[in-house]
């Protein structure tokens, strides 16, 4: 009998250890073509909407009905928001420019932050982000789609294992046929070719991948120059931003050649990195060319793709605000990795503007 209730006892406490208390999460925003994910999420008890922010009635009204989301749940102030529903953490689905906002709202209160890439569109509202995450003690997480790629992960592990020698050459093509070619909401369009909420067309929207990766790659070093070209091949759709963005980044023994496009034929997301010893092609989240040795031919292998909770941001971003994962200070989700990547692209577009390359302190 007591062994029985010893067992008992333990699968009690088991199972009261494997209760997952549900991040209690707001949305800032809904014109980000990205923001349905949060609310298609029934079958994932990890997370629990408290609020939701927009002050586009309309918008709000026509994503409530889309989803079924109940009235009481949407604001029209930020602040309103914060202190009625008080969040553990806020997910930011509105222009790239206004993440500062949301910081600045959320960082004083303690409320941890997750933005859509990149983390903003200026160096100095980059640094100021990290600056209120640091001294308020939160964590400001910028998502990426190929954070969690399995094939990324499986490049950088052979980088960390020295497989491939000293990192030579990486080229990181990202795009599609562009954001109105493939449909993307009013809301969002307006966002993606607008040079003040999105920064830039292309070279940001895509260039952000390559930025993102190899500073993961170069554990955080900066480059010692930015060059980049940039151009319009469709004035008529997109007037005041760039479709088509070419950046290179010099480092002292190595270069990265970024192409973020809205003209590709097809939607691409991939990266090759050269090495010493050899060569390594992530061509899609769960694909691998690679040849390491000059004697072997290239070999091809498919890659299972990452476990719970690399499938899904929020999960990341509860099991981050809940202590049940530990990022390293150089994850391609963390600030330093980020803030670089927002110096990165301003250094591209002066660059691209001036015609010159800008060389990076």
């Amino acid at each position: 009998m007591k062994y029985f209730l010893t067992l008992l006892l333990c699968a009690f406490f088991i199972k009261s250890v494997n209760a997952q208390t549900p991040m209690k999460l707001a949305i800032a925003g809904l014109s980000h073509g990205h923001v349905g994910w949060a609310f298609n999420r029934q079958d994932k008890k990890d997370t629990e909407i408290v609020g939701i922010y927009e002050p586009n009635q309309e918008l709000a009204d026509r994503i409530a009905a889309r989803y079924k989301l109940d009235k009481k749940l949407f604001f029209t102030d930020l602040n309103k928001m914060l202190d009625q529903t008080k969040p553990d953490a806020v997910s930011a689905f509105g222009a790239i420019n206004e993440h500062i906002t949301i910081v600045r709202a959320c960082a004083p209160r303690k409320i941890h932050v997750m933005v859509e890439k990149p983390l903003a569109t200026t160096f100095a509202d980059a640094k100021e982000i990290q600056s209120l995450a640091t001294k308020n003690n939160i964590k400001v997480l910028t998502n990426f789609e190929t954070s969690w790629y399995a094939s990324n992960q499986y490049v950088h592990e052979l980088v960390e294992e020295g497989k491939l020698g000293e990192i030579r050459k990486v080229m990181v093509n990202d795009g599609h046929q562009g954001p109105k070619e493939i449909g993307v909401g009013k809301e969002f369009l307006e966002i993606l070719t607008d040079p003040v909420k999105n920064g830039a067309g292309a070279l940001i929207d895509f260039g952000c991948y390559g930025a993102n990766l190899m500073t993961w790659l170069m554990k955080g070093e900066k480059p010692v120059s930015v060059t980049a070209v940039t151009h319009q091949n469709k004035p008529d759709i997109y007037q005041k931003v760039d479709d088509e963005a070419s950046i290179i980044l010099q480092y002292p023994k190595a270069q990265c050649i970024i192409q973020g496009s809205w003209n590709w034929s097809f939607a691409r997301k991939d990266m090759e990195v050269y090495g010493t010893k050899g060569y390594v092609i992530a061509v899609d989240p769960t694909t691998i060319r690679e040849r390491l040795l000059e004697k072997t031919p290239e070999e091809r292998k498919k890659i299972d793709p990452r476990p719970a909770p690399f499938t899904d941001p929020f999960s990341v971003l509860s099991d981050v605000v809940q202590g049940r994962l530990k990022m390293d200070k150089n994850d391609l989700y963390e600030l330093p990795v980020n803030v670089t990547v927002v110096e990165i692209l301003e250094a591209a577009k002066a660059s691209a503007k001036s015609g010159k390359t800008v060389m990076l302190k």
